[in-house]
């Protein structure tokens, strides 16, 4: 299923109190990707919140699977909607257990005579074609069908690198009608946790908790846009890997932060 399928059912879902399932095209392992659900609860919250607040920040914590084909349901609370910021939450309900829990920040703009330029960019070259894992049943995760990774620097899971860090261009398959906040999230979530590289061999490693604060530029995205990514580890030990990473549009100005939890069985 195309992921604007899935975000207007959602909408629907989230409007009508209802439920929805997701199938396996959007599967990691026996759970749904960690990106999609995210983007959709962000979704259930944004459609909340008015059109005039932009999401500034969206935390997330990842408390339990979310099992493929099976109803999950939606619950979404404005806590506070103020002169300027508005803050609400929200969570992914599968059965009796919650699986997910939201929370996004969102400020309209006003003026400032503050003004910091960002400094951060980087030197990648815009990629011909996708170059990472080739789809082999039962090893690739299978929602990377639907997401176009272009890998620079870095390694792939499990091949013993002694790098830590993985640098590289993102978007969709299939473009969407129009990239919004919500795609952003699906796509920033696809890059496998920067130290599985320096496994040998299969581990289990999934995200904990993980952040975005978005910025906001003026230049319009075109749905065929590759977004640069360039993630590397602050700090990994205990079990517990912290990783950071900026994100580009493909003119080169920053429009996300995003920090990540990871936690390690290794």
């Amino acid at each position: 299923m195309h992921f604007d399928q899935l975000l207007d059912a959602t909408l629907e879902a989230t409007a009508n109190q209802s439920q929805l399932s997701i199938n396996g095209d959007w599967s990691q392992g026996r759970t749904v990707y960690g990106g999609l659900s995210a983007a959709l609860l962000y979704a259930a919250i944004k459609q909340q919140v008015s059109s005039e607040r932009v999401v500034r920040a969206f935390t997330t914590n990842f408390v339990g699977p979310i099992k493929i084909d099976e109803p999950i349901a939606f619950e979404v609370e404005v806590l506070r909607e103020g002169k300027n910021v508005t803050q609400a939450s929200g969570r992914i309900i599968q059965g009796k257990n919650i699986c997910l829990q939201g929370h996004a920040c969102f400020g309209a703009d006003r003026e400032s005579k503050i003004s910091v330029p960002n400094t951060d960019n980087h030197q990648m070259v815009l990629p011909k074609k996708a170059k990472f894992l080739p789809q082999i049943p039962k090893v690739t995760p299978k929602f990377l069908k639907n997401i176009d990774l272009a890998i620079d620097q870095g390694g792939l899971p499990f091949t013993g690198r002694k790098t830590s860090h993985i640098h590289g261009w993102m978007r969709f398959k299939q473009p969407p009608m129009q990239i919004h906040d919500t795609h952003l999230i699906a796509l920033i979530d696809a890059w496998p946790p920067t130290v599985l590289q320096m496994m040998k061999w299969p581990a289990p490693a999934s995200s904990m908790s993980w952040n975005i604060d978005f910025i906001h530029p003026k230049n319009a995205i075109a749905p065929t846009d590759w977004f640069a990514y360039q993630a590397d580890t602050r700090k990994a030990s205990g079990g517990y890997a912290h990783t950071e990473a900026n994100i580009w549009d493909s003119s080169g100005d920053l429009i996300a932060i995003s920090r990540q939890t990871v936690t390690v069985f290794d």
